[in-house]
């Protein structure tokens, strides 16, 4: 019978492994367990003449509440009051759908204005060389 590579897994900088394994694996990965934020998942794997090999995954948890802003994006140079919209809202529990709260109310865009804008316009212009006739 051959020897089975193990790996062990680990997350973030740990010390020690959150399981080792025989190949293949699989599990379920509950990352309710762990705070919103960057990790990293960190699988050291040993072949059975004892070479080991690294895998290095950095992901983002983000199980709490999501949190939305309107008026104010990464990266902006801002001066003065800014008018800002701040929502958040939570998954729930998964097995019902929550309608209050799941949708982040945004600005009309300012091209949805133009359109509105060129469209009267036409309207009028039509409406004028109508009547004319």
């Amino acid at each position: 019978m051959s020897e089975k590579s193990k790996v062990l897994v680990f997350i973030d900088d740990a010390a020690q492994p959150i399981g080792e394994f025989d190949t293949p694996v699989k599990f379920d990965f509950d990352t309710r367990k762990l705070i919103d934020g960057q990790h990293t998942f960190k699988v050291v794997s040993k072949d059975p003449l004892g070479k080991e090999g690294i895998l290095i995954v950095p992901f983002t948890v983000r199980n709490g509440p999501a949190i939305a802003i309107e008026g104010l994006k990464q990266n902006d140079v801002v001066d003065g009051v800014l008018p800002l919209m701040i929502n958040a809202y939570g998954k729930g529990d998964q097995t019902r759908f929550l309608i209050d709260g799941s949708e982040t109310p945004r600005s009309i865009p300012s091209w949805i204005w133009a359109l509105g804008i060129l469209f009267t316009g036409w309207a009028a212009y039509y409406l004028i060389t109508s009547l004319s006739i």
